[in-house]
Formats: structure tokens, C-alpha cells, sequence
């Protein structure tokens, strides 16, 4: 089957890989000429512009878009639509905001487009595991790219799902994301834990590997954990600052919209965000009424007390 492809970075340059051991056709372009020609050397058809993309596709067209979130998403698709005609299927395979793709999936379908909103997970190891699919759209558009998506996935029949209309896919990958937060928040106060607790003279590595064959929390990322303890026990050259992508945002925003409690996923996002706070403003004011209400110490920038 043929496929064009926007975006061609690390995570969609190896699933157009993934797809052309499958035997289907990939025929991609991206934002810089130097990502088109590393991506013609791994076998996808080159083509230097969106236009030529259009072109060289057989209708009815499905083009595949891997860009950032927001306006690159927006614009790019807002592109596609000057050039589609009736009956080409529109993909968004980034981690948009599932509003936005309702929306926009509202306008494609009033030009008479297809779009399906298409959360993926995998990353990196997607290449070798195949990628986790949800699904959103119409039965239509979603029973045509059938072959791509088992393809895509861990296998034809696991992996992937149609879960519902537009939207559906991306807000699942949405909630799935906020999920992922809390699980790595707690693998690392976990870890930190016993990492303080240095008379124990912890392997950390050794508990990494141990609980990650029968202990019920043994799980992809803790082999990763391990993975990375095995190179750096201390996380030496590992900065304590962690971003965001975005959807543990959305996550927690949607949680408070329809008064369903999520603590964990909240909490998590907001360690995210105290990771990245140098000035710390907060605990000098902490600091600074703990010593006013009852005199307790307060240790000074010059590390005095």
C-alpha cells in the first residue's frame, strides 16, 4: 500500500522504515533537504516539497503528517487541504490536543477529506516493537488504511484499535501520556528513596534488574531504568530537569473539567515543573516564615545559617 509521509525526524523516519519492511510503499518529505536525503538512503521516495508529495501520490491519497504539535500541526494540515481532493484521508500521528483535532477534523470532513487523529506510542523502540495505535475517525478511512496499521503495530491484531470518532485517538493518547507520568514519578521517588539510604550500600542497577523479571511492577520502564543504571549508577551527568510535552497538562485540565479526581497524574506534572524552577522562590518564602512564626533556622545563599 502507498503512504506519504510528512516529517521525517527520529520517530516517523522509523516508522516509514517500519513500513517499508512490510512491503508498503513510503513516499516522504520533510522540513530540510539534509532529514529528505537521510530518509532516501533508509529506501522512502524522496520528494523536496508538499506539493511534489501531492503529486507523486496515486489518489485517493493518504498522507501520514508527523510534525509538532499546535501551529506547525495546523498550518501543515491547513496546506494539505489547498491540495487534497475528495476522498484523500488526512492523518495526524503527533500528540495534538484532541479539541483541536475534533475541530479540525470537522472542517477537512466539510471539504469532503478524510481525517483520522491517530495516537502513537513507541518512540524510539518503535522501529523493532512496533507502535501502540488509538485509533480516532471514521469506520470509512480507518477500514482503507487497515494494512498500515498492522503494519505499524506490535502485531496485526495488537497494538492498535479504532476507539471511536475523531478526537477518540488522540484523547486516549492524551490520558495514556498523563498515566505514563504518575508510573515514572513513582519509579523515581522510589529510587531515590533507596539511594539516600546509603549505609544500605544499595546496587541500585542490581534492584533495577531483580525487580524487573516477577516483581508486579516489573514494566518497560523499569527496563529502562536499568538500562540507563547500568551505564551511570549515580546519574552523574544527568541534569535534575525534566520537561514536558504537553499532554499531562491537558491530562490534569481534563480531570478538573469533569470532576474526576487525579491526584497522582497532577502531582506528577507538578514535580515536572518544580524540576525546572532554579529560583525557587517558594521555599525562600517557605524558609523565611518558618523562621518568622518560630525562629527556626534559616540557612542563607552563602550556605550560613
Amino acid at each position: 500500500m502507498q503512504l506519504g509521509m510528512i516529517g521525517l525526524g527520529r520517530m516517523g523516519g522509523n516508522m516509514a522504515e517500519r513500513l517499508l519492511r512490510a512491503g508498503h510503499e513510503v513516499i516522504g518529505t520533510s522540513r530540510t533537504r539534509q532529514t529528505v536525503d537521510e530518509a532516501a538512503a533508509r529506501g522512502i521516495t524522496p520528494v523536496y516539497s508538499i506539493e511534489d508529495l501531492m503529486a507523486a501520490l496515486t489518489p485517493p491519497r493518504a498522507v501520514w503528517v508527523m510534525v509538532p504539535a499546535g501551529e506547525p500541526t495546523e498550518a501543515m494540515l491547513q496546506q494539505l487541504a489547498g491540495l487534497c481532493a475528495p476522498g484523500d484521508i488526512l492523518i495526524d500521528g503527533g500528540n495534538s490536543y484532541y479539541k483541536d483535532s475534533i475541530r479540525r477534523g470537522g472542517q477537512l470532513q466539510a471539504q469532503g477529506f478524510h481525517f483520522l487523529d491517530v495516537g502513537t506510542s513507541g518512540g524510539i523502540w518503535g522501529l523493532q516493537e512496533g507502535y501502540s495505535l488509538m485509533v480516532g475517525g471514521a469506520a470509512e478511512p480507518v477500514t482503507a488504511l487497515r494494512p498500515i496499521f498492522e503494519a505499524l503495530a506490535p502485531a496485526p491484531d495488537k497494538g492498535w484499535a479504532h476507539l471511536g470518532p475523531v478526537g477518540a485517538g488522540h484523547f486516549t493518547k492524551m490520558v495514556h501520556n498523563g498515566i505514563e507520568y504518575g508510573m515514572m514519578q513513582a519509579i523515581a521517588e522510589g529510587f531515590a528513596i533507596m539511594e539516600r539510604r546509603t549505609e544500605l550500600q544499595l546496587d541500585l542497577h542490581a534492584v533495577a534488574e531483580t525487580w524487573r523479571h516477577g516483581s508486579v511492577v516489573r514494566s518497560w520502564l523499569l527496563d529502562l531504568v536499568a538500562d540507563g543504571l547500568a551505564e551511570d549508577t549515580g546519574l552523574c551527568d544527568i541534569a535534575p530537569y525534566v520537561p514536558d510535552s504537553g499532554e499531562g497538562r491537558w491530562t490534569a485540565a481534563e480531570a478538573i473539567e469533569l470532576d474526576v479526581p487525579a491526584p497522582i497524574i497532577t502531582l506528577s506534572l507538578l514535580q515536572r515543573l518544580r524540576s525546572r524552577d532554579d529560583h525557587c522562590f517558594s521555599d525562600r518564602v517557605l524558609a523565611m516564615m518558618r523562621h518568622q512564626f518560630g525562629g527556626h533556622e534559616m540557612r542563607r545563599e552563602d550556605g550560613h545559617e
